[in-house]
Order: C-alpha cells, then sequence, then structure tokens
C-alpha cells in the first residue's frame, strides 16, 4: 500500500484546479462569494452619494392608469425625507408647471421637496446664463405650508441633519425617455426600501419637469393655490390695478350722466399675443396640427373683444399685457370700439414699476393683473392664459358660482352681461355673436396637456 497516495477527495480536487482555465473560475466564484457577503453586511448609511438610473421598458404601464395619491402612512408628507430638484428654468407659467410637477413628484414619493430655485431670465438655452433666484423670493414660504398642509409640503436645505446621506437619481431626456419609462421610474424608486432609506434623493437631468406630466389637472390647481407671491410683487401688481380703475372711475365721471357714476368702474385684461416671435411660433403649430384656431392678429383680437356681448354698456378700460417689444407700436392702441378704452404699461403710466424688475417678476406682476380682471380674454395656446383662465375657474368652483361641468353659465348677469362674474374668452376661437369663445378650464382632465401645449376645446 502506497502510505503517501493522497485521499480521494485531494485527488480529485487537485485534478480539478490542474487546468489553468478551471483555477481561474475557482477564484473567481470565490471572489464573487466573499463580495456578496460584504454587500450584505454593509449597512445602507454607508452608501452615500449613490447614483441610480432607471432606463425601463415600458411593458408595465397602462395607458389608461393614472397615479393614486394617497398617503397610507397616515401621518401627512414625511418632513424627515426630502426630494431636490435642478434649478428650473424658461418663462414663469412653464415654471409654476414645473414647481408643481416637482411637488406633485414629491408627494408621490412621501417626501418634503426642498427650497427649489427658480430662473428669473429667460436665458434657457444656456445654463451659465440663468438669474437664479429662490422659490420664496417670489412665492411665500410659510403660506404655501400653511394652504398646501398636508397635501404638498415645502422644506429648507437647514432641515437636512445630513448632507451626505443622498442618492442621486438620473432622469433621462429626449424621444427616447417617454413618459412612460418616467412614471415606471418613480414607481420603482418609491417601492424600492433601499433608495426610500435615503434622506434626501436628488434629482438630476435637463429641466426633467418641463415635459412629463402624471397627474389630473386638479392636483396642479390645488398647488396653484397655494403659490401667493410675496408681498412686494403683490403690493406692485395693486399699484397697476389701482391705477386702471383709477383712470376707469374718471373716464366714467367725465363721459356719463350722474346716474351712470355710481356703476364700479370694472376693467377688461387682453392677453395679446401679436409678438414677432408668437407669430412664427403659432403658424408652424397651425401647420403641425392642421388647425386654423390658434394665430390671431391684432385686428381680429380687437374685433372679436369689442364684440362680446354687454362689454362697451359703459366706458371701459383694456388692459393690453403685451410684451415689451410692443409698447412701441402704436398700433396696438388704435382700432378699438367705441367705448373701449385701450391702455399698455406705458400709457398706463405703470412701465416704472415693471423695469425696475426682472423678467419673472414683470411677468408675475402682469399675471396677477390679468387674473384680477373682472374679464379676461386670452389665447387657448399660450401657457400665461391658460394658467389664468384655471386660476378663475377654481376660484368660481370654491366660490360655488358654477359647478363643474356647467356650461360656462350662471343665473348672475355679471361683467359684460356674459351671464358669470369674472368670465373668461379665448380670442383665437370665434365664439357668439361674432366675440371670442367663453372659456373655462375642464378641473376634470386627466392631464395638464391641453394647458401646456394648448387647445382649442374650452370647455364651453
Amino acid at each position: 500500500m502506497n502510505l503517501s497516495k493522497p485521499p480521494k477527495h485531494i485527488r480529485f480536487l487537485d485534478c480539478y484546479l490542474n487546468s489553468k482555465v478551471r483555477r481561474c473560475l475557482f477564484l473567481i466564484s470565490i471572489a464573487l462569494i466573499f463580495r456578496a457577503l460584504f454587500l450584505l453586511t454593509t449597512p445602507l448609511a454607508f452608501k452615500h452619494n449613490t447614483t441610480f438610473d432607471y432606463w425601463l421598458s415600458t411593458s408595465s404601464f397602462s395607458s389608461s392608469s393614472r397615479l393614486v395619491h394617497d398617503n397610507s402612512s397616515g401621518g401627512g408628507i414625511r418632513s424627515d425625507k426630502f426630494l431636490e430638484v435642478p434649478q428650473i428654468a424658461w418663462g414663469l407659467n412653464n415654471q409654476k408647471i414645473a414647481v408643481a410637477r416637482a411637488f406633485l413628484t414629491a408627494r408621490m414619493l412621501n417626501r418634503t421637496l426642498l427650497l427649489p430655485s427658480l430662473s428669473a431670465s429667460l436665458f434657457y438655452k444656456e445654463v451659465n446664463l440663468l438669474q437664479s433666484v429662490t422659490f420664496d423670493k417670489i412665492f411665500q414660504f410659510d403660506k404655501f405650508n400653511s394652504l398646501c398642509n398636508g397635501f404638498v409640503q415645502l422644506g429648507r436645505f437647514s432641515d437636512i441633519s445630513n448632507k451626505t446621506d443622498v442618492f442621486d437619481l438620473n432622469k433621462g431626456s429626449g424621444r427616447k425617455w417617454t413618459m412612460e419609462r418616467d412614471l415606471d421610474q418613480l414607481r420603482k424608486v418609491k417601492q424600492d426600501p433601499s433608495i426610500d432609506g435615503y434622506e434626501v434623493i436628488r434629482i438630476l437631468g435637463k429641466n426633467p419637469f418641463l415635459w412629463h406630466d402624471h397627474w389630473p389637472v386638479r392636483d396642479y390647481a390645488n398647488v396653484f393655490e397655494c403659490l401667493v407671491l410675496v408681498d412686494e410683487i403683490t403690493q406692485e401688481a395693486e399699484r397697476v390695478v389701482s391705477k386702471i380703475r383709477e383712470i376707469g372711475s374718471q373716464v366714467i365721471e367725465s363721459k356719463t350722466d350722474s346716474l351712470s357714476r355710481t356703476q364700479q368702474p370694472y376693467y377688461v385684461a387682453v392677453h395679446m399675443r401679436i409678438e414677432k416671435d408668437w407669430m412664427i411660433h403659432c403658424k408652424k403649430l397651425q401647420q403641425r396640427n392642421n388647425v386654423t384656431q390658434i394665430c390671431s392678429s391684432k385686428e381680429e383680437i380687437m374685433e372679436r373683444v369689442g364684440n362680446i356681448v354687454g362689454i362697451n354698456q359703459q366706458p371701459t378700460v383694456v388692459y393690453l399685457a403685451v410684451a415689451d417689444d410692443l409698447l412701441e407700436d402704436g398700433s396696438v392702441l388704435s382700432g378699438w370700439k367705441e367705448g373701449l378704452l385701450p391702455y399698455e404699461k406705458k400709457k398706463l403710466g405703470v412701465w416704472d414699476i415693471y423695469k425696475k424688475y426682472p423678467y419673472l417678476i414683470q411677468s408675475a406682476i402682469d399675471y396677477e393683473v390679468c387674473l384680477r380682471a373682472d374679464v379676461f380674454v386670452g389665447n387657448s395656446y399660450s401657457t400665461f392664459s391658460s394658467l389664468i383662465v384655471l386660476e378663475r375657474s377654481q376660484k368660481l368652483l370654491r366660490l360655488g358660482a358654477v359647478t363643474e361641468g356647467s356650461s360656462c353659465t350662471t343665473n348672475s348677469n355679471e361683467s359684460g352681461g356674459s351671464g358669470i362674474k369674472w368670465p373668461s374668452y379665448a380670442y383665437n376661437i370665434l365664439g357668439e355673436s361674432g366675440g371670442p369663445k367663453k372659456w373655462m378650464t375642464n378641473m376634470s382632465d386627466t392631464s395638464l396637456q391641453a394647458i401646456s401645449y394648448g387647445s382649442n376645446d374650452v370647455s364651453c
């Protein structure tokens, strides 16, 4: 018997390791086992600043499905978990929509949205030229949280306890990053406890909240109601409105009898989109969508506003919200029907109020002036006009002046004989008596598509 002969299991292992390929495979297997054991025993708190991409297939998405907004924990929005978003760009109203989407994204993930940065300038194609301004320089921080309590929540970066406990979530862009992929990503993040454990989820990407929409109009309206301008901007808007009403009172006193002077002067605000870049854009949009009810010339706008039933029963100031480059175009002030008195910023004598502020605040002042008008007339393919009508519609619903799904009329007979208080119209769509079409937002819409991209369906 050969006592030096090794046991069978040793001979088997020796034979197995004779092959260099098999030896490598054996070592790799050992390394993978140790790696798996290490990851299983590593606490989540040590995985700081992780980046995660969800480029997912769309097979699990149903086009008819909508997100269900409920915080099953019963404790409202968590104040110890946060969502951070990139600086928000473009015009005032696209920024408002993007902010609302950021809040609704945070709501879906049951997180507090960290104070976002807006853009005071319009250099949206060159990020380095953007003039950053924090949310609380435009809208009231505490007022927002008070009005939106339990629905969404705004937080400050000083609320974060561990600034290194951050999970970076990359948002895709371009045509390949579809609405379905975007929604799938959010659902996966929400359901993944290893991600939810991070104190901060930081969203990365190029303007990630400008495009995809997963929420119904009513959710957006709830957020917009909480966006109250800071006192400085509100007071500037009040100065403009007071000037408009003051001129209206003076005109009534000088042109009517003593019986009519007791009437409260009201004003009409017209968001007049006739600047060159808009006309180029809307004509391309008409060709692409094969529709004709987008562009309106200044002559068409003047005629249709003048044909609103009852609008010129007394001398009425018409405030023209126009682009700055039209302030030197005197033709926008001529050609209006008798009884309609057109004013823009310069003629009104309020240009000094506007010009001391950057673009974003100028737009916010004009928005507030139009929002408060007794009658508003705009273009249904303009985001500015569409958001004003949304807020006016929401206000009427809150006050019970109309019911959802109504035909835009009530039993009242106010503001130009329209049959509704604070009526709104779309001048790009022909309505009754040769006037603009009555306009209310469909608050039961399942997305903000009509407002974000425009529509000739104005619910009336």
